[in-house]
């Protein structure tokens, strides 16, 4: 079982410390334990306890209330709130209690009823990502632990694979060809997942090469599709001060290549930018680009 700090669950929920610690003590809400320095200590059970209170008070009921409910009470109010809403911020808090409890029944509902409603792409979009963005900050401050980002990380990899096998191979007499990789040593495959389907969902030639793929390989590899876009991004390898050289390399091996970046290394960073490079700073430039180039 993980444990969490204060500040933790402020991270996670959204709700100030400071109120965390009011509840505390006039609803008696909340019991954290202590260290032997009076330093307050909660549990995964204390963290879903405050993530269902602030999904709830979010729909209008009031802490009082709220403190007369038992847990399944909660979960049962929360579950019923999440069905019927299919507002972002909500499904994102649903989405981060089924990676807390390891509740695979329930990821695969918030999914399907989402991606019912408003199709997988705008699902991604609109929630996934977001979502992603959130447990990425609780993964740099320890906030949650390695089985549960690799739990919730592997499910959206299996949603991706299914969306990306379910797409019809491009009917057009000529279709752009897009080569996708991620550098050698970048682990982090969603994002260049995604670009996959989005690339075949319009029509377009793919050849996917996965993550942490030698420069050698990928030069072997361009030699024989002769692609007219290679993509790739660029969230932690190479580090920063190997970006510039790394992009200069890419631009030179591949002169007859129109180069698509993004990721944290070349988004917003003092890079000087090739002819043949463009950097894509956001899914919506990355929709852009390949509807413009169709």
């Amino acid at each position: 079982m993980s444990v969490y700090s204060i500040k933790d669950l402020e991270h996670l929920s959204g709700i100030k410390a400071h109120t965390l610690r009011i509840w505390e003590q006039r609803y008696n809400i909340i019991s954290p334990k202590r260290t032997d320095t009076n330093i307050r200590l909660y549990d995964d059970v204390d963290l879903k306890l405050v993530l269902n209170i602030s999904l709830l008070k979010d729909h209008g009921f009031k802490i009082s209330e709220i403190a007369k409910m038992t847990a399944d009470d909660m979960t049962e109010e929360v579950r019923t709130i999440t069905e019927k809403q299919l507002l972002y911020p909500d499904q994102i808090q649903a989405l981060t209690l089924a990676m807390i409890d390891l509740d695979e029944d329930r990821f695969e509902k918030i999914m399907s009823v989402n991606i019912l409603q408003q199709g997988f792409e705008q699902t991604m979009i609109n929630i996934i990502f977001p979502f992603l963005n959130k447990i990425g900050m609780l993964w740099q401050t320890g906030a949650i632990s390695p089985a549960q980002e690799h739990f919730i990380t592997y499910l959206i990899r299996q949603k991706l694979m299914v969306a990306i096998d379910g797409q019809i191979p491009s009917k057009k007499v000529h279709p752009k060809k897009y080569m996708l990789f991620l550098p050698d040593g970048e682990l982090h495959e969603i994002s260049l997942l995604f670009a996959n389907f989005l690339l075949r969902s319009r029509q377009n030639k793919v050849v996917y090469l996965g993550q942490s793929l030698p420069f050698q390989d990928l030069c072997g590899a361009y030699d024989i599709h002769k692609p007219h876009y290679i993509f790739s991004i660029i969230t932690s390898t190479p580090s920063h001060h190997e970006v510039q050289p790394y992009v200069d390399k890419l631009a030179a091996r591949f002169p007859q290549a129109q180069i698509l970046l993004t990721g944290y290394q070349v988004v917003a960073q003092d890079i000087t930018i090739p002819d043949n490079v463009t950097i894509l700073k956001s899914i919506g430039d990355m929709i852009d680009f390949i509807e413009i180039n169709e």
